[in-house]
């Protein structure tokens, strides 16, 4: 069975679909909405002012709190 992604960006509803949250690999709150990405892509998305999971912290795990 392949590893789950390490990196997921959840999308919202709607036609949009704009990114909405950014999560740790594996967390319990992740949607069917995300998609994997990379340790870079979540730096950036991050940085670029998409929230992070309060649940998992992707932030705190990143080192950009």
């Amino acid at each position: 069975m392949p590893e789950p992604p390490a990196w997921l960006l959840e999308r919202g509803i709607g036609a949009s679909r704009l990114p909405d949250r950014v999560h740790a690999g594996g967390c319990w709150d992740a949607r069917k909405r995300c998609t994997a990405m990379s340790m870079e892509r979540a730096r950036r998305a991050l940085a670029e002012g998409i929230p992070a999971c309060p649940h998992c912290r992707p932030d705190a795990a990143l080192g950009m709190e």
